[in-house]
């Protein structure tokens, strides 16, 4: 006996889109892929699930308070946090089978259970590159990565936004001159806050650490200097000669800001910035942070950086790396909440066949032939009025409608019609299918983001 109709509701944090959403989703995903597959990363898919001393090796502090992790009979599991850690075990793994350095691409779901709340989420997509190095790893690729930002963001149609780039042997080595090496990665962590909590926060809790307030006065002052990056490098050579690893970090921020110009990216879309420290441990050198000018309130929306180990808990090889991480689900929310996302360029087809007729089965021969183009194409089969067929291409945005009646079929003609500007045309089969293919390459031209809009916001 039926007790009653459980109400359909989703779980705070997961986010579930409506189809048209969907296909505006699905195309910035695929617009990241096909760059990444233009600068030679492979695709790669890892399990959600992994035995938890695998995903856990260096995990620590908030990472485990925020893993999902639970037990299936006696095998202890954690859902993946992120695509790094995976990555790196697959690399361990299959070390033998890999051509190096190797470049893979991934997009797919993490987990992690924070507090959820607007544009944040505990289930979401990432978006991450990353090039694994066999002993070694050119620090021409440090100089990639961020051309590799800069391309997706200007195909996804967005102008106003900057890579900021640090060395954390920079920050590193200056720490160390504090004679504060114990402290180095606390203070790290507490610095990468600087933007969220502001410098009187930043500064108690570097007190809270134990660091004087003398030394406090002097990393704030460090990290807060601003200049071209012309001036930032001169600052940062004024202070050398006085620690190795602080020397290093300069010299190899030098020479990446300059390769990066070998990629023709705009200074005005990079700067390096001496607050990025990325509060993750495993980062070694060149990192990365990525926001948009008039929204700093938004944070980061692409960061990552150098890595000289990370795959240490898994093998006893040396294997660098570096890449970035791009939050797909959360620019997606950031973009579609300030409806900076074109409403108009994607449909589920591109024809709507709608036979005016009891025989589908030209119907079905004029579909296939269409899609056969490269066109796709739907049949409306229901047996609604006329109004109705054309409100249900309107609704789903379909730029083109085809109707079969008996006067076209007799002629062997279609009846085009095209449901942006009304017009309508008795042609061949052929010539409608190239009437249809031009208007949608000229509609592949267009950029999912609306530029209309960001330009008058600034984002």
């Amino acid at each position: 006996m039926k007790t009653g109709i459980i109400k359909p509701r989703t779980l705070s944090g997961f986010m579930e889109l409506l189809p048209k959403e969907q296909l505006i989703f699905d195309r910035i995903r695929d617009t990241l892929s096909t760059v990444y597959r233009q600068y030679g990363f492979l695709p790669l898919d890892t399990p959600i699930l992994e035995h938890s001393e695998i995903l856990l090796a260096k995990a620590g502090g908030e990472t485990e308070k925020q893993i999902y992790r639970f037990s299936k009979g006696d095998t202890d599991l954690t859902m993946r946090f992120d695509l790094t850690v995976p990555l790196a075990k697959y690399v361990a793994k299959n070390y033998s089978a890999l051509s190096f350095p190797f470049r893979r691409y991934q997009i797919g779901k993490v987990y992690r259970g924070e507090r959820a709340q607007k544009g944040r989420f505990r289930e979401f997509y990432q978006s991450d590159i990353d090039i694994i190095g066999d002993g070694s790893l050119a620090l021409m690729n440090d100089a990639e990565i961020p051309s590799i930002i800069y391309d997706i963001f200007n195909r996804l149609g967005l102008t106003d936004f900057t890579i900021r780039i640090n060395n954390r042997k920079v920050l590193t080595g200056f720490f160390s001159m504090l004679n504060l090496d114990d402290k180095a990665e606390d203070i790290m962590r507490i610095v990468d806050k600087l933007e969220k909590i502001g410098q009187d926060a930043v500064a108690k809790e570097l007190q809270d650490i134990g660091i004087s307030e003398e030394d406090c006065e002097k990393i704030l002052t460090f990290i807060s200097f601003k200049g071209t990056n012309e001036e930032t490098i001169a600052f940062l050579n004024h202070l050398k000669a006085q620690n190795d690893v602080f020397n290093l970090g300069v010299e190899e921020l030098t020479f990446v800001t300059n390769a990066i110009q070998a990629y023709q990216v705009p200074e005005a879309n990079l700067q390096i910035d001496l607050t990025i420290a990325r509060g993750l441990d495993y980062y070694t050198g060149t990192v990365y942070e990525t926001c948009f000018n008039k929204h700093p309130e938004i944070g980061s929306i692409c960061s990552g950086g150098r890595y000289e180990n990370l795959a240490g808990y898994y093998t006893d090889k040396q294997l660098p790396g570096v890449g970035i991480s791009i939050g797909l689900t959360r620019l997606f929310y950031i973009l579609n909440e300030r409806e900076y996302l074109r409403q108009d360029t994607l449909a589920p087809a591109d024809v709507l066949v709608i036979p005016m007729t009891d025989d589908v089965a030209p119907s079905i021969r004029i579909s296939n032939a269409f899609r056969k183009a490269g066109i796709s194409t739907q049949i409306y089969f229901e047996q609604k009025k006329f109004k109705a067929k054309i409100g249900y291409a309107d609704k789903l945005s379909i730029p083109f409608a085809i109707f079969l009646g008996e006067d076209e079929l007799s002629e062997q003609k279609v009846a085009l019609k095209n449901l942006s500007t009304g017009e309508q045309q008795i042609l061949s089969l052929e010539d409608a299918i190239q009437v249809v293919t031009s208007s949608l390459s000229e509609k592949e031209n267009q950029s999912i983001i609306d530029t209309e809009l960001t330009s008058r916001s600034s984002l």
